[in-house]
C-alpha cells in the first residue's frame, strides 16, 4: 500500500529510488568540469564574492562554521573550557547604569565668608594666632545648633540626630578688640558609645571647651569627660548653654536661676580638684563641706581663681538657639559701651559670687545692704536678660518698640512681625553682639600651638625631649625637620578610600611631598611597621567644604590624602631621609571598653573577601574598633555599645562592602581570674625533660589590676622606683616588689609574674637566661585562660622554683614557652578559677513617676540601682545604676516601653565583676530555652562560649597537666572536679 512507503511525518521511507541524472553525467564529464573551474580566472572569483558567496550549493546548519575553534585560535596544547550557561541573573541589567555612592554631604563650591581664604591661609603662619580646640559635652547639650547642624555632615547624622564623628572646621573668629585668631575647632559627638571619636579629638588639640546644659547640669559624661580632659593635660573651659531653659522651661525666677548656674560650677569644680574622687558623680558633701572650710580661711575670689570661675573668665553662658552668649567681661562690655567711663574689666570682677551693689553709696559690698538686695549677677545680669525674652515673648506689639529704641534695636516692620523665636534670636543677636566673649575666653585659657608644644611632646611622644627632634617640636618650629601626628581616618563622599587627618607638630608638611609613615609597632629596634609614601593633596576641613593647600606649617591640623594605605589607627608621618632618630607618638589610650562584641559573615559564602575589605575600611574608620578573627574561623567584632556596632554595620553593609551580611546575637568578653590562692604548687616539665619550672597563682591586691592599666604604674620603670611603689602602696615585701618580670598580656595587662625564687634555691643566672621564654609563655596564657579562650585578669603568678638546663642547647625557646604556658594554666586552675564579666554604668532621666518602673526594668536584668535623685531646679530624678553587660542588650528599648517614653538612658562600661557560680562545677545541668538561677550563671557562660568557639565542652585539665603532676593530684585527691 502506499501508506507504507511514508511513515507518520510523511517522510519517505519506502525502497530507494534511481536517479536519470547519475546515467546522463558521466565520469569524464565531472573531470573536465572540474578542470574548467580550476581555469576560472580570478577576477570571475572576485566577483561571485562580492555578489555574496560562491556555488548555490546547500550546508545544512550544524556544518556550518561561523568562528573558528578554540584549538584553531590558542593552538593545540592550551586547554581551554567554554562555559555555556550564563551566570548573570535575569534581575540584573546585561550593561549597568553607572551608580554613584554619596554617604556625606559636602558643598562643592567654597561659600562666601566675611574674611578671604587668603587671610586664613596667612594665619597658619603665625602660631600664636592659632587654637585648637575640642569642643566636647553630653548628649544634646547643645555643641551642635539644632536648626542647622552644619558639622554633622553624614546622612546617617541627620537621620538620626546624634553626632557619630568628630568634624573639624577652621575659621577665623575675631575677639572683643577685632583682632583676629585661626580657630581649629573639633566638634565631637555626646554619646557615650563614641568617647573615642572624642579621645581622637584631644590629642590633637590645646584646651577643651566644655558644654553644659543649664538645667540638666553635670551629667554621666560631662563628668567622663573632665576626667578624659585631666588626664590628658589639656587646659579646660566651660560653657554653660541653653539657659534660656531656665527661663523659658524651667520658668526659675532669677535668684534660684543663679543658684542653679553657681551649682554647676562648684560641680565642676569638684571633679576638677578630685577627678579620681568621684566615679559615678558621687559628688561631693565632703567636696562642700571643705569649700565652706576654704571659703571661711580665704576669700571667695582667691578660692575661685585656683579652678574654673566666671570672674577668671574661662566659664561662658549661652543659649545658641537664641544667639546668646557672653563671659562676664563681655556684659560688662555692654554697660560700658551703653554708659561710658566705665572700667568694665574691674566691673567685671564684681559680676560673681556674694557681691552686692548698693545704690546709696554707688559701691560694691560683701554685705546685702538691705533684705531684698540682689547679687550683683542677678541685678546686672540675669534681671535684663528676663526682661529681653518676657518683653519678645509676652508683649510684641505695645511696648517691645519702646524697650528696643532704649536699647538701640532698631527692627524693620517686617522683623517685627517675624514668629517668636526667630524675633528672640534676632533681638538677642542685635543686643549681644558677635561671639566675641567665646573668643576671649579660648584665647586667654587656652594656649597657642607654640604655648602648649611642650606639653603636649611630653604627654604623647614616646622619644625624649632632650633630643634635637624633641627641642623642634616643643617650640613648634616650622623649619624644622617634619614631624606629623595623625588620629583619624576620614572616608571620601564614595566610601572607597581614606584621608588622614593630623597636627604638623614641627617642620612644614608640602603637597606632593615623599614621607616615612611609622605605624603603632614601629620602634627603633623593628622598622618593620613604616613605609615611604607620597602625599597627594592637602586639605584645611571646614566641615562640608574643604580649602586645598600647598603646605601646613607646624601647629595646624591638615587632611591628608595619599599616606591612607599603611595607616590603620593612629600614625607619625616623617621625612623618609635624615630623620632616623624619629620614633612615634603613643597610640590613642581610650576611657573605655569595647566589652561588646557581634561575630559576622557574609549570606553568600563567596564574598567572603568583600566582606574582610569592608571591616578592614571599618577598623580604620572608627578610633576603638577591634575586629579579629577566632579560632573556629568566625570574624568578631568588638564595641562600646549597640548604637556604636549599629553603626558600624551600617558602614560595613552600606559604605564598604555593599554585601547582605548576616550577623549573630551580641555577646560580651569575658575575663578569668582565680579567688584563692593555688592549692598546691604546680609544675611543668618540658618535652625534653631537662628543665622543670614551678609556679602557684593567687588574687592580686584590690585596685591594683586598674592601676595598671591606667598607667598609674609601668613596668619601664626602674626596679627601685617599681618596688618603691608597690611597697607603699600595696604593702608588698621589698624583695618581691624587686622581682617583678612583667605585667601581661601586653605592658599594660592586670596581671603580673613575678620571680619568688630564692638564690640559695636556685641559679639566678640559668634562670635569667630563659627569663624572656617564660615571660613569652606568661603573656601568651594571660591573653586566653583556659576556662574560655577569654583574657586572665588580675591574678598574680609567682615562680617558686626552677630547675634549668646547662647547655643553651636544651633550653630553648620552643622548650620554655608551651611549658611556662603550661604551669600557668596549671597554677590557675589550682586557684579556684572564677569568670569576670564587664558591668555598664547606667544614668537614667525621668520623671518623678516613672522612677519605680526603672527600679523594675532594671531588677530584671541583674541590674541594682547606686543612687536616684532629683535634678536641682528641675521636674526629673536622675538615677544611677549598674548593670551587667550581657543583660543590657535592649535595655534602653524595655525601659522606653515601660515608661511611655520618658525615660531617657545611657550606659558605659564601668567595672568587672565576677559572674556568681562555679564555671567548672558538672553538678550543674544546663537545660536549653532556660533561664539559669544566679549560681549557675558562670557554668552557662563557660559552655556557651566554648561552643561558640569550637572548643570541646569543658575544660580538660590533662591537656595542662603533665602525668607526674597528675599523679601529685590523684594522692591529694584534688580531681573531683575537673574532668580528665
Amino acid at each position: 500500500m502506499e501508506t507504507d512507503l511514508y511513515d507518520e511525518f510523511g517522510n519517505y521511507i519506502g525502497p530507494e529510488l534511481d536517479s536519470d541524472e547519475d546515467e546522463e553525467v558521466d565520469a569524464e564529464d565531472r573531470d573536465a568540469d572540474e578542470a574548467d573551474e580550476e581555469d576560472d580566472d580570478e577576477d570571475q572569483a572576485e566577483v561571485d564574492e562580492e555578489e555574496g558567496g560562491g556555488g548555490m550549493e546547500v550546508v545544512l546548519h550544524e556544518d556550518k562554521k561561523y568562528y573558528p575553534t578554540a584549538e584553531e585560535v590558542y593552538g593545540p596544547e592550551v586547554e581551554t573550557i567554554v562555559q555555556e550557561e550564563d551566570t548573570q541573573p535575569l534581575t540584573e541589567p546585561i550593561i549597568k547604569p553607572v551608580k554613584m555612592k554619596k554617604f556625606t554631604l559636602m558643598e562643592q563650591e567654597l561659600p562666601a565668608t566675611v574674611y578671604d581664604m587668603e587671610f586664613l591661609a596667612d594665619l597658619m603662619d603665625s602660631s600664636e594666632l592659632i587654637r585648637n580646640v575640642t569642643l566636647c559635652g553630653h548628649l544634646h547639650h547643645g555643641k551642635v545648633k539644632d536648626t542647622l547642624r552644619y558639622t554633622d555632615i553624614l546622612f546617617t547624622e541627620q537621620e538620626r540626630g546624634v553626632g557619630i564623628k568628630s568634624t573639624p572646621v577652621t575659621m577665623v573668629l575675631p575677639d572683643s578688640r577685632g583682632k583676629s585668631y585661626l580657630f581649629n575647632i573639633m566638634d565631637t559627638p555626646g554619646h557615650v558609645n563614641f568617647s573615642d571619636e572624642v579621645t581622637s579629638s584631644v590629642r590633637l588639640s590645646d584646651g577643651i571647651v566644655l558644654f553644659i546644659d543649664a538645667a540638666e547640669g553635670v551629667m554621666l559624661n560631662t563628668e567622663r569627660l573632665i576626667k578624659h580632659a585631666v588626664q590628658e593635660k589639656l587646659a579646660i573651659t566651660v560653657c554653660i548653654n541653653k539657659v534660656d531653659r531656665l527661663i523659658v522651661e524651667l520658668k526659675l525666677p532669677p535668684t534660684d536661676a543663679y543658684y542653679k548656674l553657681r551649682h554647676i560650677v562648684d560641680e565642676v569644680n569638684g571633679l576638677l580638684r578630685y577627678p579620681t574622687m568621684f566615679t559615678g558623680r558621687c559628688f561631693c558633701r565632703y567636696y562642700m563641706l571643705l569649700k565652706q572650710i576654704l571659703e571661711l580661711l580665704f576669700n571667695n575670689y582667691l578660692y575661685e581663681s585656683l579652678i574654673v570661675s566666671p570672674l577668671l573668665g574661662n566659664v561662658c553662658f549661652a543659649s545658641s538657639q537664641y544667639s546668646i552668649c557672653f563671659t562676664l567681661g563681655s556684659f560688662a562690655k555692654i554697660y560700658s559701651d551703653t554708659y561710658g567711663d566705665i572700667n568694665y574689666m574691674e566691673f567685671a570682677k564684681r559680676l560673681w559670687g556674694d557681691i552686692y551693689f548698693n545704690p546709696k553709696t554707688r559701691k560694691f559690698t560683701k554685705k546685702a545692704p538691705n533684705s531684698n538686695s540682689q547679687r550683683s549677677f542677678v541685678e546686672f545680669i540675669l534681671e535684663p536678660l528676663y526682661k529681653i525674652l518676657s518683653q519678645v515673648v509676652g508683649d510684641v506689639d505695645t511696648s517691645l518698640p519702646r524697650v528696643l529704641d532704649e536699647l538701640g534695636i532698631h527692627l524693620t516692620k517686617e522683623e517685627l512681625k517675624l514668629n517668636i523665636r526667630p524675633l528672640l534670636r534676632l533681638v538677642c543677636n542685635r543686643f549681644f553682639g558677635e561671639f566675641t566673649g567665646f573668643v576671649d575666653m579660648c584665647v586667654q585659657h587656652i594656649p597657642s600651638p607654640q604655648g602648649g608644644a611642650r606639653a603636649k611632646i611630653e604627654h604623647s611622644y614616646t622619644g625624649g625631649l632632650d633630643s634635637d627632634l624633641g627641642e623642634t617640636m616643643s617650640e613648634c618650629d616650622p623649619d624644622g625637620p617634619l614631624m606629623c601626628h595623625t588620629t583619624k581616618m576620614y572616608s571620601t563622599d564614595d566610601g572607597v578610600q581614606f584621608h588622614a587627618f593630623g597636627r604638623v607638630l614641627s617642620g612644614t608638611l608640602q603637597a606632593g611631598q615623599p614621607v616615612k609613615v611609622l605605624g603603632e609597632n614601629y620602634s627603633l629596634e623593628d622598622e618593620e611597621d613604616s613605609q615611604i609614601c607620597t602625599v597627594g593633596r592637602l586639605w584645611i576641613s571646614v566641615a562640608r567644604y574643604q580649602i586645598e593647600v600647598n603646605r601646613v606649617p607646624a601647629g595646624n591640623w591638615v587632611l591628608i590624602e595619599g599616606c591612607d594605605q599603611p595607616i590603620v589607627k593612629t600614625a607619625t608621618i616623617t621625612e623618609p631621609r635624615g630623620n632616623e632618630e624619629a620614633q612615634i607618638f603613643r597610640p590613642l589610650k581610650f576611657n573605655t571598653a569595647s566589652v561588646i562584641k557581634i561575630a559576622v559573615e557574609p549570606v553568600n559564602p563567596s564574598e567572603l573577601p568583600k566582606m574582610l575589605d569592608g571591616l578592614r575600611k571599618v577598623n580604620k574608620s572608627y578610633p576603638s574598633l577591634t575586629t579579629k578573627v577566632e579560632e573556629s574561623g568566625e570574624h568578631v567584632i568588638l564595641g562600646t555599645g549597640e548604637l556604636y556596632l549599629d553603626c558600624v554595620m551600617h558602614d560595613l553593609r552600606k559604605m564598604y562592602s555593599e554585601i547582605d551580611i548576616k550577623v549573630a546575637d551580641p555577646v560580651v568578653t569575658f575575663c578569668e581570674t582565680v579567688v584563692e590562692t593555688s592549692s598546691l604548687k604546680c609544675f611543668a616539665e618540658t618535652p625534653n625533660k631537662k628543665n622543670k619550672i614551678t609556679m602557684i597563682a593567687e588574687p592580686l591586691e584590690k585596685g591594683l589590676a586598674e592601676d595598671i592599666e591606667n598607667e598609674v604604674v609601668q613596668i619601664t620603670w626602674n626596679r627601685k622606683k617599681l618596688g618603691e611603689f608597690f611597697q607603699t602602696k600595696y604593702d608588698w615585701d621589698l624583695l618581691a616588689a624587686r622581682s617583678i618580670w612583667a605585667f601581661g598580656p601586653d605592658t599594660t595587662g592586670p596581671n603580673i609574674l613575678v620571680d619568688d625564687t630564692l638564690p640559695s634555691e636556685v641559679d639566678k643566672a640559668l634562670l635569667g637566661s630563659v627569663k624572656d621564654s617564660i615571660v613569652q609563655g606568661f603573656q601568651w596564657g594571660t591573653r586566653e585562660g583556659p576556662l574560655c579562650d577569654e583574657p586572665i585578669r588580675n591574678v598574680k603568678f609567682k615562680i617558686l622554683d626552677a630547675v634549668i638546663a646547662q647547655e643553651p642547647l636544651h633550653r630553648g625557646g620552643g622548650q620554655v614557652i608551651p611549658t611556662a604556658r603550661r604551669v600557668v594554666y596549671s597554677a590557675f586552675l589550682m586557684a579556684t578559677p572564677r569568670l569576670m564579666e564587664p558591668y555598664y554604668f547606667v544614668e537614667v532621666q525621668a520623671p518623678a513617676d516613672c522612677v519605680s518602673a526603672v527600679y523594675t526594668v532594671l531588677a530584671r536584668r541583674r541590674g541594682h540601682v547606686t543612687q536616684d535623685a532629683p535634678i536641682p531646679g528641675s521636674p526629673l530624678y536622675a538615677i544611677k545604676a549598674f548593670i551587667p553587660a550581657i543583660d543590657s542588650f535592649g535595655f534602653e528599648t524595655d525601659l522606653r516601653t515601660h515608661t511611655q517614653g520618658q525615660a531617657f538612658a545611657l550606659s558605659v562600661f564601668h567595672h568587672w565583676q565576677i559572674v556568681p557560680g562555679d564555671p567548672l562545677d558538672k553538678s550543674i545541668v544546663i537545660r536549653p530555652l532556660e533561664p539559669q538561677p544566679a549560681p549557675h550563671l558562670a557554668r552557662e557562660f563557660m559552655i556557651k562560649t566554648r561552643r561558640r568557639k569550637g572548643l570541646s565542652e569543658d575544660v580538660s585539665i590533662s591537656k595542662f597537666f603533665d602525668d607526674p603532676m597528675l599523679l601529685e593530684l590523684a594522692k591529694q585527691d584534688v580531681v573531683l572536679n575537673y574532668p580528665m
